[in-house]
């Protein structure tokens, strides 16, 4: 009994022990950091946003492999040594006879170690597990996936020991007087010293061992006493102010590779980069509570009120610019006046005699175009899931109708990652008019799902996260990098560079029918409007029919080419029109549009995920013609969401989830009420359409089981997905589910005439 206590007792009061309670007692901010990463990888933290994916199967050009997690493994070790670096600057002069031992940076690491230690082990076996029960890798490249993340660490951790070991001294070097000498040339250094001194009168911590560099025990008793306190505190002090250069040195190649951001080879795993915010963040906490101690809190408040200041006054840069626009030109007037000026009754009149002219081309496509029903295509938001899953049905679609389906088409709405996968694959139609695009459908499924997150979260690490001062030019005009316009360039390259046009560009293809009319709408955050952009002038969409009466009609949405076009709208850059559609919260930044005031731009999705609404509207107002020259009308609905999905059990709610609830609720039935809405707008264009109607809803859907579709969770909402997932959407067309809407749409389009 009396061993198991003594041994107890080494434990407890070993360094290792001493200073995890110390970091409970003192350094909570610091923890946070840890906590927040551990509920990443796990899941528990943007479980639905596939945050632990980024962590489990890391990608590094095109690949996982043992370089991804290698990266991935030198971000890790790097913010192990922030926090070894951050926690010897605050705390290592509470433990004084770190600073009587040789190499005591080296010392008080190891001793520090056992918190990253256990949650490296926690995120090894999760990444075991991943791995092995999604079957994403053979056993062999498992271990690989696991050795290059150890190397990782291990290779970060080398430089680091080679820098304290040539740059640190310890209390045989001071004695001999050569740090002595140093420390007298600098007045702070002094004070600092003597500073600590007096906070540190007293032992804090009662330590009796401590492991050594080759990891044994070793007991204190000998060196408790060793020296004066002022010499230690000397120690310390010089070896934080190399910890400080290592610090600066850290965030000055971060700064650096700002660069070079958009070179393939520098764009690590999104993981990485996430694990470097970390570590900045680390090195902040830790620099603010050093200087400041108690006012650190006050300080960081000070600060963040400052730069919201200047941000605010126009100081700082807080404008992501729309790339094309004119924004050197007087600002445009966003009010309700100027609304109704530029949707005004001639206005729509023109709009509409515009829109008809395109009806009567592509009427002249078909022989019988009385027997011919038109399509309307409405894809739904949901990142690179539903971009895949649009361009994956619209395949299967074409397929069953012989190539046919563009042509059928005469309109696309939707949002998001929806609209991005229709753009794509209509101008690969467009451009392979004499090809079927099913001998494609392996290309463009691979390029529709290459990963746009790791570039996006890699510029927000060197560019965003610090000053935007990189620029880029685009047709004669300069306009700031972000990570934004990384996301379009990465994009861009992932679609094989065929996108990189003006909105301009598509008005005369759109115009003669030769390819289906696009319309994007993207949220107004300022009322909650629609800005309808389009290469067509379409005020009509905005306003109803009654502003031809002379009455005032309530401006629903806004044409964005009649809005700003004194800002040269038309030179709109096509790529950044698809991510005003799609930008996707704190991922891509929201777009600001030269207006007074300032106009923020939303995501589509947050207005009408699926594009129904606005389908429905532009039907509304050429229902009269539709009904006298077509057979009908057929919305073809590509969404990635059940719109009848199973209701979830809510577990017992705790205090946090009941004070959260209202408005938690809100948000995440957004998409159902939205259905709701759109259901009930479905039911009253049948009263008001003379024509034949009918809707094909082809969902991904992960709650229907199918012996040909692996069970497998939900694909996530991002712009990063695991191989299985994008297996899982691309097997899942062949759900019956989504046969019999196929085999529907075949049989209401088979009648049809061909061009």
């Amino acid at each position: 009994m009396n061993k198991l206590k003594s041994a107890l007792h080494q434990i407890i009061h070993s360094l290792m022990m001493q200073l995890t309670f110390h970091h409970f007692k003192k350094n909570l901010a610091l923890l946070a950091v840890w906590f927040i990463i551990i509920a990443a990888f796990t899941g528990g933290l943007g479980r639905v946003y596939g945050i632990h994916y980024l962590f489990l199967d890391p990608e590094y050009l095109g690949k996982v492999g043992f370089w991804s997690f290698f990266i991935v493994g030198i971000a890790f070790g790097n913010l192990i040594m922030s926090w070894h670096i951050t926690t010897y600057i605050l705390d290592g002069h509470r433990f004084r006879f770190i600073g009587t031992l040789q190499r005591p940076f080296t010392k008080f690491s190891i001793n520090n170690s056992l918190i990253p230690l256990l949650i490296l082990i926690i995120y090894i076996i999760f990444l075991v597990r991943f791995q092995v029960e999604n079957g994403l890798a053979e056993r062999f490249d498992i271990f690989l996936f696991v050795v290059g993340l150890i190397l990782g660490i291990i290779c970060m951790h080398l430089l680091m020991i080679l820098y304290f070991r040539f740059t640190n001294k310890d209390i045989f070097i001071f004695l001999a007087g050569s740090l002595d000498k140093r420390l007298r040339k600098s007045g702070l250094s002094r004070d600092r010293v003597m500073k600590k001194i007096r906070e540190n009168k007293a032992d804090e911590y009662n330590v009796t061992n401590y492991l050594d560099l080759n990891l044994k025990p070793r007991s204190t008793e000998h060196i408790i006493n060793f020296g004066s306190r002022e010499a230690i505190v000397r120690v310390f002090d010089q070896n934080h102010f190399n910890s400080v250069v290592v610090e600066l040195f850290i965030i000055g190649v971060i700064l650096l590779l700002g660069f070079f951001m958009n070179i393939e080879f520098l764009q690590i795993p999104a993981a990485a980069s996430s694990l470097l915010i970390f570590a900045i963040a680390v090195m902040l906490v830790g620099a603010i509570s050093y200087w400041f101690k108690g006012w650190g809190l006050a300080f960081a408040l000070g600060i963040f009120v400052l730069v919201n200041t200047g941000v605010k006054t126009g100081f700082g840069k807080g404008v992501n610019q729309a790339t094309g626009l004119n924004y050197d030109t007087a600002k445009t007037e966003y009010t309700i006046e100027n609304l109704a000026r530029v949707h005004s009754s001639e206005q729509y009149v023109h709009d509409k005699l515009h829109m008809l002219e395109t009806l009567e081309n592509w009427k002249a496509k078909w022989k019988n175009p009385k027997d011919q029903k038109m399509v309307f295509l409405c894809v739904s938001g949901g990142g690179q899931r539903a971009a895949l899953w649009t361009v994956n049905t619209l395949l299967r679609a074409d397929s069953v109708l012989n190539g046919t389906l563009m042509d059928q088409t005469f309109l696309i709405t939707g949002a998001s990652g929806g609209v991005i996968g229709a753009a794509y694959y209509r101008e690969v139609q467009r451009r392979n008019s004499k090809v079927a695009l099913s001998d494609m459908g392996p290309e463009l499924r691979t390029r529709i799902g290459k990963d746009n997150l790791n570039p996006v979260i890699f510029g927000l690490l060197v560019n965003d996260l610090f000053f935007k001062i990189r620029k880029h030019e685009y047709a004669g005009r300069t306009y700031s990098v972000d990570r934004g316009f990384v996301f379009e360039k990465n994009l861009d390259k992932n679609l094989g560079h065929i996108l990189d046009k003006q909105i301009n560009d598509y008005q005369e293809p759109e115009a003669k029918a030769e390819t289906p009319t696009l319309i994007m709408s993207p949220t107004i955050a300022n009322d909650g409007r629609k800005l309808y952009i389009s290469s067509q002038p379409i005020s009509y969409m905005g306003v109803s029919s009654s502003v031809l009466d002379g009455n005032e009609s309530k401006i629903r949405g806004v044409d964005f080419q009649a809005l700003f076009s004194q800002n040269e709208a038309e030179n709109l850059s096509f790529l950044t029109a698809l991510r005003m559609s799609a930008s996707f919260p704190y991922i891509t930044p929201n777009i600001s549009l030269p207006a007074e005031p300032r106009v923020e731009i939303m995501d589509a999705g947050i207005s009408d995920n699926f594009g129904v609404s606005d389908a429905i509207r532009f039907v509304n107002v050429f229902k009269d013609w539709i009904a006298e020259n077509t057979g009908g009308v057929v919305f073809l609905v590509v969404r990635d969401t059940k719109s009848n999905a199973p209701i979830e059990k809510r577990p017992n709610p705790s205090v946090i989830d009941r004070l959260t609830y209202p408005i938690a609720s809100v948000y995440n039935n957004l998409t159902n009420m939205q259905d709701i809405n759109n259901d009930f707008r479905l039911e009253q264009m049948k009263l008001w359409f003379d024509g034949d109607f009918d809707v094909v809803e082809v969902a991904y859907d992960s709650f229907e089981k199918d012996k040909q579709v692996s069970e497998v969770e939900r694909a996530s909402l991002s712009w990063h997905l695991t191989t299985k997932e994008k297996q899982h959407i691309i097997n899942n067309i062949n759900i019956e589910s989504n046969k019999q809407a196929i085999q529907k749409l075949q049989d209401l389009l088979k009648s049809s005439s061909n061009p």
